[in-house]
């Protein structure tokens, strides 16, 4: 038995435990473990979201267990302290941990370069819990603010400091600012009394940017009067004051520190057992083995390689751990078959930073080759990049629900598409249109199904074959269908339907040209006549209006049914027999796909007790094909 033990459930160890699970799915003598203090995966580049309310807390975590359901992926909640890499043991508290292969995948943690109190007197931002304390306490200071009379004390409660003008602080800031308009509106607070300043001792905003998106990003911080300080030295961090430079004390009663990271804890306590540079990044080899221990891979923040032909370490982003999760798990994997190793050449896609909900930058692209964006295809971009990961790691139900807080279920507009897609009224208001809808569609079926009840063999909802009559016959013909016809009634409908056969609603030639290529290969025999599959096809059509409109009207299925009767409307419009009244059935249906049948339906009852029939499907839970 191989035990692989993966330390650390971010980035880089959540997707280095699923690449190995999937190559050792049905080898018995592999066991994989991860540990990690937490049962959930935070998404650390999502934390500036909750920090300023605009996502729920829960957002940005997910199980652990949820995301190895079904995975050969062992998951124990533990803290280490303390690595025996002689020993190959792992140790804690309460337990040893035994592994043939480790892959250290810990992160980061702040890192306050010395500065006096800066660590005790700032809030950090490396984690949910920070993410949280953080909202809390900006919402307390809004609170105390709200009764404060004394003024300066007022202004220090109102006055909000980022540490570090990189991604994370401007991200934060960025964010922040939006957020001040809600808190002012709510505590009827003028937003100009509200000071929001982001600080870096660097001499720009997020240095690792083309100066033009640097430019952009600071012409549109100071739209949201963000006050930026560049090239100040921090020396000191107060209670209630922080010194930018010697000159600037800023009083503050919130300081968010947020200017650089270390190795974490563990990988610190580790010096002189495995060599580190960087902050305590552990050094590797080009297969991401630390140089010390064969037997130990290292992922994520925790990497510090050079690649070949560059001068820079890998930089500590997500990138970084995705394209460094497959290296480690497949060279783990050759290690034990006895094949050769891969080295890891990363090649980066650029990065991207988002101010506040409706604005970015992103420099993005293909390695080496680069493109800036701003604004909308920025946010598109970063959103794109987000989803993407979040489907590596818990498929379409994480995906689903990240589309739900970015675009429809937002606030105060506070969406790179505005509010355009998150406006939300009560399903109630459908219940009407939605019984009108599968009215009509009841009600045309059962006069289809009068006709065929007289005579089964009489086609009436394919057109004749092109071939077999032109115009002038096809019109001849219902002539003649209204003189033959006994009955009065039965007259007034030929007269109607010949009315609506002139007033068809136009369709493409090249749509026609598909339509009547299938009819001619399905519907049409050589001489012009129908074939059996005609009778059939009108059956099942008459059938599919009577089912859909009792469905539509009792509120069952009605994403399907409507979506159906879509469907069936576009099939009338190609064969050039849908008339103007077409248009209204199709654009009700649109109306009401989206869940009229959860107000007054069945809908109400049935979906929800669906819904925990399926996810104890274990292909269902395995591929995460389920909504929370």
């Amino acid at each position: 038995m191989k035990k692989i033990v993966i330390l650390g459930g971010g980035y880089g160890g959540v997707l280095t435990a699923k690449k190995l699970a999937k190559k050792f799915k049905n080898n018995k003598e592999i066991e994989i473990t991860l540990i990690d203090r937490n049962p959930y995966h935070t998404l650390l580049t999502e934390l500036h979201e909750v920090a300023a309310n605009r996502a729920p807390e829960d957002s940005i975590k997910i199980d652990l267990k949820k995301i190895f359901a079904g995975l050969k992926v062992d998951v124990v909640l533990d803290e280490i302290s303390n690595i025996d890499f002689k020993g190959k043991k792992l140790k804690s508290e309460k337990a040893t941990y035994a592994y043939d292969y480790l892959v250290i995948g810990t992160g980061s943690k702040p890192t306050y370069f010395g500065i006096p109190g800066a660590e005790e007197n700032t809030f950090s931002f490396w984690s949910n819990d920070d993410a949280v304390a953080l909202k809390r306490q900006i919402r307390d200071m809004f609170t105390l603010a709200a009764k404060e009379k004394n003024a300066a004390v007022r202004r220090s409660m109102l006055t909000f400091v980022i540490i570090g003008a990189g991604f994370t602080g401007v991200e934060l800031v960025g964010e922040m600012a939006e957020y001040r308009e809600e808190l002012c509106k709510e505590f009827y607070i003028d937003p100009s009394e509200v000071r929001l300043i982001v600080a870096d001792m660097a001499p720009k905003i997020l240095p690792i940017l083309p100066d033009k998106l640097i430019s952009k990003a600071t012409a549109y911080l100071k739209r949201l009067n963000v006050e930026i300080v560049t090239g100040a030295k921090i020396t000191e961090v107060g209670k209630g004051s922080i010194a930018l430079g010697e000159k600037n004390v800023v009083a503050a009663h919130t300081v968010v520190w947020t200017a650089g990271v270390e190795g974490s804890e563990i990988v610190g306590s580790l010096e002189g057992e495995v060599k580190q540079e960087g902050r305590k990044r552990i050094v590797t080899n080009e297969h991401l083995e630390s140089v010390d221990h064969k037997n130990v891979y290292v992922v994520g923040d925790n990497i510090f390689f050079i690649p070949e032909g560059e001068t820079r370490p890998v930089p500590q982003m997500v990138e970084n751990a995705e394209q460094a999760a497959p290296i480690v798990a497949g060279n783990i994997e050759a290690d034990i078959k006895g094949t050769a190793k891969k080295a890891y050449k990363p090649g980066f896609h650029g990065t991207m930073v988002s101010i506040g909900s409706r604005y970015g930058v992103a420099n993005v692209g293909l390695p080496g080759k680069l493109f800036m964006l701003t604004g909308f295809m920025a946010m598109l971009s970063k959103h794109a990049i987000n989803m993407f990961y979040l489907s590596q790691v818990v498929g379409f139900n994480k995906v689903w629900t990240y589309m739900m807080h970015e675009f429809f279920h937002v606030e105060n507009r506070k969406s790179f598409l505005g509010g355009h897609f998150s406006k939300r009224s009560p399903n109630f208001w459908l219940v009407p249109l939605r019984v009108l809808l599968g009215g009509m569609w009841l009600y045309e079926g059962i006069d289809k199904l009068k006709k065929i009840w007289v005579d089964p063999n009489k086609i009436f909802l394919i057109p004749a074959a092109p071939h077999a009559v032109d115009a002038s016959s096809a019109a001849s013909e219902a002539v003649n269908a209204v003189k033959d016809t006994v009955d009065a009634q039965s007259a007034a409908s030929a007269v109607s339907t010949a009315k609506e056969a002139v007033q068809a609603l136009p369709v493409p030639n090249f749509v026609h040209s598909i339509t009547n290529w299938f009819m001619d290969l399905m519907f049409y025999q050589a001489d012009g006549s129908y074939t059996f599959l005609a009778k059939w096809f009108q059956i099942g059509m008459v059938a599919a209006e009577i089912v859909f409109g009792v469905m539509l009207i009792v509120g069952l299925f009605t994403a399907i049914s409507s979506i159906a009767t879509i469907g069936m409307a576009v099939m009338i419009w190609s064969s050039k027999m849908a008339s103007t009244e077409m248009l209204w059935y199709a654009a009700a249906a649109v109306a009401c796909i989206g869940g009229s049948g959860s107000t007054l339906g069945l809908d109400y009852y049935v979906l929800p007790w669906l819904k925990k029939q399926w996810k104890r499907i274990p292909l269902v839970r395995r591929w995460y094909l389920f909504t929370d």
